[in-house]
């Protein structure tokens, strides 16, 4: 027989047993359209952990990063900060400089029935907010650059804080070092800018306020200090002058400030590889076992096939041709449902934590999960095919 003819023997006799068993052909279908979703949705969901982090960070509109410390911040080590803001607020080549504090407060509607938070001190709310209602409170500086006098007994809260403590803009909730040793606070606005940012609920509090309640006024303490530069600035010599002016601190352009934090989060990294890597490994074992079934299933049409002559390479090819029929099959299914449901993930992320888009599937994660059910499939239905081929003997059908 030649080759062209054996080829062709081989996948008609791998085509007729699909059209043999339909239903077992579609669940096989079934099965490969799950472990390609498994690869693309976890591969998605492990890309976009760490992307979203990525995102929320390069959304603080920040070029240089002056820490005290671990990137992890809330340590409040940079001392005198508001002096070291004013310093870099006289250099010509810088746009606007915040200070920011971070602090755990109790905060709640009833002043003998708080709860503890994160509390970021701020000079100022800005445009990066997204206000959902109210505007927040001004800065600490007037028009001429001069301080002006900041404002006192308020309070922004992330949305998840607001609705769970039943408030909205207006109202008044209870905020304070301890929860023996609270004042009332206006909301005054409601936004997620630092909640994202921070990953966790927040309350933002204006700096002095929030130094005056923790006790850190009088050293005039925060977590880091931030430079955003005039345009067409190189981010590197400036960091390198600062960091000459300050050698005490920390001194990194964004992008060292985010290798910094990944650095102090390495479970936020390794959580993200770990879901890649499992992707891949499970959907390669869902599909290997699937196809094991497929083949053992078919252990008395093999002792047929075998009995009446055929060797074990076409056997083995039969079963071949079905898993490359049913990879194909089920990975184009599997591929073309991913975008919707992960939509579907995306608006349940959004209305859980807030993030819009924690699941990302790119060309490459469509082309891996098709490539895991098609190559997978294709090898494994061949080995399992050998293998079964083996078995299949004259004795084995009459058995």
């Amino acid at each position: 027989m030649s080759r062209l003819a054996r080829l062709r023997a081989i996948v008609g006799l791998g085509l007729a047993q699909l059209r043999r068993s339909p239903g077992r052909t579609v669940l096989a279908i079934g099965g490969v359209v799950l472990a390609v979703l498994s690869v693309t949705l976890l591969a998605g969901l492990g890309i976009g952990v760490v992307e979203t982090g990525q995102e929320q960070f390069d959304d603080a509109g920040r070029d240089i990063w002056i820490t005290g410390g671990p990137a992890a911040g809330g340590e409040n080590e940079v001392v005198d900060a508001p002096a070291i803001a004013s310093d870099l607020r006289e250099r010509e080549d810088v746009g606007d400089v915040s200070t920011v504090a971070l602090h755990d407060v109790y905060l709640g509607t009833d002043p003998d029935a708080v709860e503890p938070l994160t509390a970021v001190g701020v000079e100022g709310t800005h445009a990066h907010f997204e206000f959902e209602d109210g505007a927040g409170f001004d800065g600490a500086l007037t028009a001429d650059g001069e301080d002006a006098a900041a404002p006192t007994d308020v309070v922004v809260l992330d949305p998840e804080t607001a609705d769970r403590f039943d408030v909205g803009v207006g109202d008044t909730v209870y905020v304070g070092a301890g929860p023996g040793a609270v004042d009332a606070y206006t909301v005054v606005g409601i936004g997620s800018y630092y909640s994202q940012f921070l990953g966790t609920e927040t309350a933002t509090i204006p700096l002095p306020e929030l130094q005056s309640m923790t006790g850190t006024a009088g050293a005039d303490r925060a977590s880091f200090v931030t430079v955003n530069l005039a345009d067409g600035v190189d981010r590197e010599a400036v960091a390198d002058d600062v960091r000459a002016d300050y050698p005490a601190y920390d001194v990194r352009t964004a992008d060292d400030q985010f290798a910094a934090m990944l650095t102090d989060r390495l479970l936020l990294v390794a959580g993200g590889v770990a879901l890649v890597g499992l992707s891949i490994v499970g959907g390669a074992a869902l599909t290997a076992n699937l196809f094991v079934l497929v083949a053992y299933q078919q252990r008395d049409a093999l002792a047929a096939l075998r009995a009446i002559g055929l060797s074990r390479g076409v056997l083995a090819g039969t079963v071949g041709v079905q898993g490359a029929v049913v990879g194909l099959l089920g990975g184009a299914i599997g591929v073309a449902a991913t975008p919707a449901l992960a939509a579907g993930l995306n608006a349940l992320s959004t209305r859980l934590v807030g993030f819009e888009r924690l699941v990302r599937t790119p060309l490459e994660v469509s082309a891996l999960g098709f490539a895991v059910a098609v190559v997978v499939g294709t090898l494994v239905a061949i080995i399992t095919g050998w293998q079964a081929s083996r078995s299949a003997t004259l004795e084995s059908l009459d058995s």
